[in-house]
């Protein structure tokens, strides 16, 4: 027989990752160290995520964008 006064594990939350500049892996959902893309003349953008190493084709090349560095907590940060 149970014990009552026993209560169950609950499971960890799940931390959703950290907001980047990259988007996530669309097979994966992982958050990609770097995303490489490119395009032949007449055919669809051939994305590569890396270290995941999974690709995926998309009509229209990405979006770019520069965004400035975060501050990692350094002396000179301001």
């Amino acid at each position: 027989m149970r014990d009552p006064h026993v209560t169950p594990l609950a499971a960890a939350a799940v931390r959703p990752p950290e907001p980047g500049p990259l988007p996530c892996c669309p097979v994966c959902g992982d958050v990609p160290e770097r995303i490489s893309w490119r395009q032949r003349p007449g055919e669809p953008v051939l994305l590569a995520f890396d270290p995941c190493g999974h690709r995926r084709s998309t009509p229209a090349p990405p979006v770019l964008a520069v965004t400035p560095p975060r501050a990692h907590g350094h002396a000179d940060a301001g």
